[in-house]
Formats: structure tokens, C-alpha cells, sequence
């Protein structure tokens, strides 16, 4: 990680420079591996020590730590334990976003057949009509994903399909929403709460 450290108005050691280093490699390394730069400007005011960092630790991700005390090493040991508890943060909630999604249920396998509606003239029937019946034209794999209903009916529209079957992400049921001939959207919803 490239770090830069400067002094407003204020002379800094090498050891105050190597331990910056240090400190902010450990936090970096520890909670977020991706950190790109950072930038602890230290200052005076009147009669204490200020430190300021601005952390780029990832694509969109700027973090900022602000630190005041009576010398320059405990107003950074103040900026940079706000940067670690940002980072502890941050961390936490990329660790539980990826636990909901590993937890999410899978979509349910299903099978869409297509059928072919056929007549067979002169066969059976009480006054000899003709019977019809369907057969199987195709078989395609198909997913009941968990959705709303705002979003079945966007998929429907994206799929440009007549029907879509999916399992209602408020109630947990299966629930179907289909074109109507009036161009209107249906909704099925068995366990009418809706």
C-alpha cells in the first residue's frame, strides 16, 4: 500500500514515519487486503497534535480518520483505531452480505414441457366426434426463483414470456402472473393474502 506522511507546520521522525507505516500495513492487511493509498497529514493546534487519514482502501471505498492529542503518536494511535473500526465495519457487513447469499434458497428445478394440441378425427366420443389430446413437443429445464411480485412481473416483461411461476418471496407459496388478453397483468396468489 503506498502511504504518504506529511507535517503541516510540524517536523516528523523517521520513527514516527516507519511506525505510520507499519500500523496502517497491519490494519490494512488485516481487515482489507485490496488497500490502495493512503494520506496522514499530522498538524498542530495550539497544544495538541492533530491527525488526519484518508485511506482509498478499494474501488468507492475512501475512509477517513481523524485523531487529537498531547503528542503526535497517540493523535495517530486516536485517527487510526477510526480507521480500524471503519474497516471492522465494512468487513462485517461484505462477511454477512455474503452469508445471506450463500444462505438464499436456491432457485426450485422444474420442467416446462411444450405441448402440441393434436386431433384424432373419428375416435371414440359418445356421437363419434373426434378426440383431442397434446403431445410432448419439447422438455426445457426451467427455475422457480424466489421473487416479488413487482419483480416476477419485470422478468415477464424482460422474458417477453405470457406466464411466469414463482415461489412469492412474502409469503413463501407459489404464485403465477400471466398477460391477459386485455393486456393487463394477472396475478395467482393461492394463499390470498396478496
Amino acid at each position: 500500500m503506498q502511504i504518504t506522511v506529511s507535517g503541516k507546520q510540524v517536523d516528523l521522525s523517521d520513527a514516527l514515519r516507519t511506525r505510520v507505516q507499519q500500523h496502517l500495513d497491519a490494519i490494512a492487511g488485516k481487515y482489507f487486503d485490496h488497500a490502495m493509498e493512503a494520506q496522514v497529514t499530522f498538524s498542530r493546534a495550539r497544544s495538541f497534535f492533530t491527525c488526519d487519514i484518508n485511506m482509498h482502501a478499494g474501488r468507492g471505498l475512501l475512509l477517513r480518520g481523524e485523531g487529537e492529542a498531547a503528542d503526535a503518536h497517540s493523535a495517530f494511535d486516536d485517527a487510526a483505531e477510526h480507521i480500524a473500526k471503519r474497516l471492522r465495519r465494512y468487513r462485517r457487513r461484505v462477511n454477512e452480505h455474503a452469508r445471506d447469499i450463500a444462505q438464499r434458497e436456491r432457485p426450485q428445478a422444474a420442467r416446462q414441457y411444450i405441448l402440441r394440441q393434436e386431433e384424432e378425427p373419428g375416435t371414440g366420443g359418445v356421437d363419434g366426434r373426434s378426440v383431442t389430446y397434446a403431445t410432448v413437443v419439447a422438455e426445457v429445464p426451467a427455475e422457480i426463483s424466489r421473487l416479488s411480485v413487482g419483480d416476477a412481473v419485470m422478468r415477464m416483461d424482460l422474458a417477453d414470456q405470457q406466464v411466469l411461476m414463482f415461489r412469492n418471496s412474502a409469503t413463501g407459496e407459489l404464485n403465477v402472473v400471466y398477460r391477459r388478453s386485455d393486456g393487463h397483468i394477472g396475478w395467482i396468489d393461492p394463499s390470498g393474502t396478496g
